[in-house]
C-alpha cells in the first residue's frame, strides 16, 4: 500500500531524473520536468534519443548521470521500466516513481527487493502543491472515494 508518508519520502529524496521526459511541452515527461523544476527540485532529463529538453542537456541513461541523483520517475513503457530498475539499483537510486502507465509488477517487485522505496499507481502531479487543474480534480476524488494515500 502507498502511504502518504512514502509519497513524502521521495519528493525529499532528491535530486531526481525523469527518465522518459519528452521535448514535445503537450507531453506528460515534459510537464513532469517543468513542474519539478518550478518547485524548486534539482531534475535531470533522461532520454535515449534527445540531445536536450527545456534548454537542458539530456542524459542517455541512469548511468550516464554518475550518482548525481537519488530518486527517479519513470515515464516509458513498462518493459523499458524493468530494465531500468536494474541500472538504478547500480547506480544506487533509492526510490523510485514509476508513473502510471510506467509500472509493472515484474518492475516494482524487482526495486521492492534491492531494497528501493516505490511509489506506483499515483500521479506525482497530484501531490506537487499547489495542485492545479485536472490534477486537482483527480486528488479531490481520491478523497471523496477513499483511495487518496494516508499517512503512515
Amino acid at each position: 500500500m502507498i502511504t502518504r508518508n512514502m509519497i513524502d519520502d521521495f519528493l525529499s529524496a532528491g535530486p531526481f531524473a525523469v527518465i522518459g521526459v519528452s521535448s514535445n511541452r503537450r507531453k506528460f515527461g515534459n510537464s513532469l520536468y517543468r513542474a519539478l523544476r518550478e518547485h524548486g527540485m534539482r531534475v535531470y532529463p533522461v532520454h535515449k534519443t534527445l540531445e536536450a529538453v527545456e534548454g537542458d542537456p539530456c542524459f542517455r541513461s541512469v548511468k550516464d548521470l554518475k550518482g548525481r541523483v537519488k530518486a527517479v520517475v519513470t515515464v516509458i513503457h513498462p518493459q523499458e521500466t524493468e530494465a531500468v530498475v536494474g541500472e538504478c539499483i547500480e547506480a544506487g537510486i533509492t526510490s523510485m516513481w514509476m508513473q502510471q502507465g510506467s509500472e509493472s509488477k515484474l518492475a516494482i517487485e524487482a526495486a521492492m527487493r534491492a531494497g528501493m522505496q516505490v511509489v506506483h499507481g499515483k500521479c506525482v502531479l497530484m501531490f506537487l502543491e499547489p495542485v492545479r487543474s485536472v490534477h486537482a480534480v483527480h486528488r479531490w476524488v481520491d478523497k471523496l472515494i477513499g483511495k487518496y494515500p494516508r499517512t503512515a
